[in-house]
């Protein structure tokens, strides 16, 4: 036995034997890391699962051909994809402001007439305003998962110093990673819905939208800051616009670098 064990010890390789235990803990760690964040940006980089329902698509249906009647055009492709098409459209041969005001638009004409009046008048003052935030919370969670993927209701700070539980959180905005575009969330999709649930629902709302995963928080009882001081205009365009890579190519300047249609 000792015999066997000196000749194992002698075929080992001769860094090995040299190589202090604490320096081959290090490098195991290290690898441990880089094993790791390799796992962590795979896990980051798979879409969220959602298998639409009868409901989804009725909700996708009236959303697009609400769209359609706005712009008076519809795109040919079925399903999710016709839709961002029509998103697009909204935006050729508007300013930002014009797609903003025909986007909020297309949210009322979802609505029966006098519900949002009533729900402004009868819900939204109650438990000053925390009551409507909640409630809207819940729905927008249900109803909108084919929109923007898996979402869930989360607690948000609200401005008062309290907590409440009127906050959305979108794993993974599929209207965003679709779109392709910051301007076409900026526009069709962030700025007309907080006016949308603040002007016509009574529920104040921050969208707070991440470029870099993709994902969405949603805070509703929270006013947002004003179009000009928000600071989701300032991002650059997303790594997956057919065009930033040219301009990326073109030019270093941080200020030519964000998206056009913002």
């Amino acid at each position: 036995m000792a015999l066997l064990g000196r000749v194992a010890i002698l075929s080992l390789p001769s860094r090995a034997l040299s190589e202090p235990k604490l320096h081959r803990q290090t490098r195991n760690f290290r690898a441990s890391r880089l094993s790791t964040r390799s796992e962590q940006l795979t896990e980051t980089n798979e879409k969220p699962q959602y298998n639409p329902g009868f409901l989804d698509h009725l909700f996708l249906n009236l959303f697009r051909n609400k769209m359609a009647q706005e712009i008076g055009w519809d795109s040919k492709k079925p399903g999710y994809d016709g839709l961002i098409e029509v998103a697009n459209c909204l935006m050729i041969g508007r300013s930002n402001s014009e797609t903003r005001e025909a986007a909020v638009r297309i949210l009322r004409s979802l609505f029966p007439p006098l519900l949002l009046e009533l729900y402004q008048m009868l819900i939204a003052p109650i438990g000053e305003g925390k009551v409507a935030a909640m409630m809207v919370a819940r729905v927008t969670a249900l109803s909108c998962q084919w929109l923007m993927g898996p979402c869930t209701v989360n607690s948000v700070d609200l401005p008062d110093g309290s907590s409440c539980a009127s906050g959305v959180f979108v794993e993974r905005c599929k209207y965003l990673e679709e779109s392709k575009c910051v301007g076409i969330c900026m526009n069709t999709c962030k700025f007309p819905t907080q006016t949308f649930f603040k002007d016509s629902m009574g529920v104040p709302l921050l969208m707070e939208p991440n470029f870099s995963d993709y994902s969405c928080q949603f805070k509703f009882g929270v006013l947002p800051p004003l179009p000009d001081d928000d600071s989701s205009l300032k991002e650059p365009c997303l790594e997956i616009c057919p065009n930033a890579s040219r301009r990326r190519a073109a030019t270093s300047d941080v200020e030519a670098l964000k998206c056009p249609k913002a």
